[in-house]
């Protein structure tokens, strides 16, 4: 089984997006820029900002001279709506559904266990939901060189 890295990797491209804007950059910001920072091909970004744009968290345009940016203030996009956004099927634990159906236990671990995944799932989202894009945004800041250089001039 493998992990699904599309959730780190969106609130990675979301978070320059926001830093970028909170620098003072005007207009889109390539999928090979983001893909620089996140150490990916600019193809998985691509593929991320359509699922990023469909729920209306970033606005993008094709072609030359395009990208990506917001729509809307970081302080108005959740991580839960980012979560939801790449992975619409929930994405946090997968059932193994091939049990063995003549045993007691394995006729009765998937619904019993589905109810303790979701239970873990609504603690997820209640927890997204309550930290901001413009949070990691301030997050990332105090491990950034030139905030860690301004702070020692202090």
């Amino acid at each position: 089984m493998r992990e699904s890295c599309r959730f780190s990797m969106a609130v990675h491209a979301m978070t320059v997006l926001a830093h970028r804007a909170r620098e003072g950059h005007v207009g889109p910001m390539t999928s090979a820029e983001m893909a620089d920072s996140i150490n990916t091909n600019p193809v998985i970004v691509r593929r991320l900002l359509a699922a990023l744009g469909q729920a209306g968290l970033v606005d993008t345009r094709p072609g030359n001279g395009g990208g990506a940016w917001l729509a809307r203030d970081p302080s108005r996009i959740t991580l839960d709506e980012v979560h939801r956004a790449v992975e619409p099927d929930g994405g946090l634990i997968a059932m193994h559904g091939n049990t063995n159906r003549d045993c007691p236990v394995g006729a009765a671990i998937g619904e019993v266990l589905s109810t303790a995944i979701q239970r873990a799932e609504a603690a997820l989202h209640a927890t997204l939901a309550g930290i901001t894009l413009a949070e990691m945004v301030q997050a990332t800041m105090k491990f950034c060189p030139e905030a860690a250089k301004a702070r020692r001039a202090r």
